[in-house]
Parts: structure tokens; C-alpha cells; sequence
């Protein structure tokens, strides 16, 4: 099933409440958080307490993707504050399997994010134990960036892997998703899609929400 995964780092935070109601009835499903802290990435976001504030204006799952260094120092907050998803970074994680498992032990989905440099095979060995593989389709750190045509063939190679392996995760991809990207993501077995700036810019979310689902499903293999 293809869903989107809006996320809030572009939205309107003076209206947030309001933005998360309009790209839900756009038929977004999941709430994405980026969560950066400055030393991972250049940029600087959010912390629990957001996701602490969003929890009681949204029943929708929320996944909050952790581009920061020392996770595990933070999985609990995250997980305590209302995360239902919780994704790390296989370049910032000394034990990725422990961390995992941490995650999962917090009563949250986990997942593991790479970045456009890192292969996918460095992932074979805790794909059995997460709920979704987060492929990066530009520079983590900043929203607003032009997609990396790269990522299209990681997903694929994800998505070969899955079937070899037995396997049932799910593939994420997150930056430049937009009407002009989404179907080769989809095509290459992309279920679960980011899309910040995309669905909150121009004021029109609900509408643009509806658009991209509406591309992205059309362009969903058979089957």
C-alpha cells in the first residue's frame, strides 16, 4: 500500500494543528518528524517535546526519523513523548543491531535510515529485524533539496533483497519527493513516501496531498 509520510519540517508552524488536519484529509497516513541536531547534520529541528505536542492533535502514527549523533541516548524521550516509528542512521550507529533493538524494546516500529553515499548492502544483516529501510534521496540536513536520481536504483536493490530474503519491511524514501519524482520511486518499490515541501508549500496542502497520492498510486507495479 502506498502511503505519504508528510513532513511537518515544511509546514506552517504557527498553524501546525491545522496542517496536520489538512494534509490528513489529503490522505496523508503517517506523521514524519525530522529530528536534527546539529552535529550529524547542518541543521537544527525538533526534539520530544514536539512530538510530545503533537500526539494529542493527531491519532496518526508518528515516525520520527533521528538524524543525530548518540540515538540511543534519545530513543526513550522519543518513545515516551508518543513516537510510534523511530529511525536511525546506519552511519551514526556504533552497535546498529543493539540500537534496533532498543527501539523495539521502547515499543516503537524500528527502522534504519542510509544516506546517498552508503550501499545497501551494508544493511543485510538487521533487515530481518525492522519494520521499514528509510532510503535518503538527497543530503540529509536541510528539506527543500532536488532529488538524487541514485536513490532509484537503491530502492530497487532494497526491494530484490526483500524478496530473496523472505522479508516483509518496508521501503521509505525521503527528500525530493514530488509530482516529478514519485512514480520512479514507486516503480522501484517505494511504499512509504516523504514529501515536505511538496505537500505543505503554496498553502494548498489537502490539495497537494490528494495529487501526489493520486500519481504516486497510479504509477504503483500491479500486483
Amino acid at each position: 500500500m502506498i502511503e505519504l509520510a508528510f513532513s511537518i519540517l515544511a509546514s506552517d508552524f504557527a498553524h501546525l494543528a491545522d496542517e496536520v488536519a489538512a494534509a490528513e484529509r489529503g490522505g496523508g497516513t503517517i506523521v514524519h518528524i525530522d529530528v536534527m541536531d546539529g552535529h550529524f547534520v547542518p541543521n537544527i529541528t525538533f526534539g520530544p517535546p514536539m512530538v510530545k505536542a503533537l500526539r494529542p492533535i493527531t491519532k496518526l502514527p508518528l515516525d520520527c526519523h533521528l538524524m543525530i549523533e548518540d540515538p540511543d541516548d534519545y530513543i526513550p524521550a522519543f518513545a515516551q513523548a508518543g513516537a510510534n516509528m523511530i529511525s536511525v542512521h546506519q552511519e551514526v550507529c556504533r552497535n546498529l543491531h543493539r540500537t534496533l533493538q532498543h527501539i523495539a524494546e521502547h515499543k516503537a516500529l524500528p527502522g534504519v535510515v542510509i544516506n546517498p553515499a552508503t550501499p545497501v548492502d551494508t544493511l543485510v544483516e538487521v533487515l530481518p529485524m525492522v519494520h521499514f529501510v528509510l532510503v535518503m534521496s538527497v543530503n540529509s540536513g536541510f528539506g527543500g533539496q532536488q532529488f538524487l536520481p541514485l536513490a532509484v536504483d537503491k530502492i530497487a536493490h532494497l526491494a530484490r533483497l526483500r524478496k530473496q530474503m523472505g522479508l516483509n519491511f518496508r521501503i521509505e524514501v525521503d527528500g525530493g519527493v514530488a509530482l516529478d519524482t514519485v512514480a520512479s520511486v514507486v516503480q522501484a518499490g517505494a511504499e512509504m513516501l516523504v514529501a515536505g515541501s511538496a505537500v505543505f508549500e503554496k498553502g494548498r496542502t489537502e490539495q497537494n496531498a490528494v495529487e501526489l497520492l493520486r500519481v504516486a498510486r497510479a504509477a504503483a507495479p500491479a500486483g
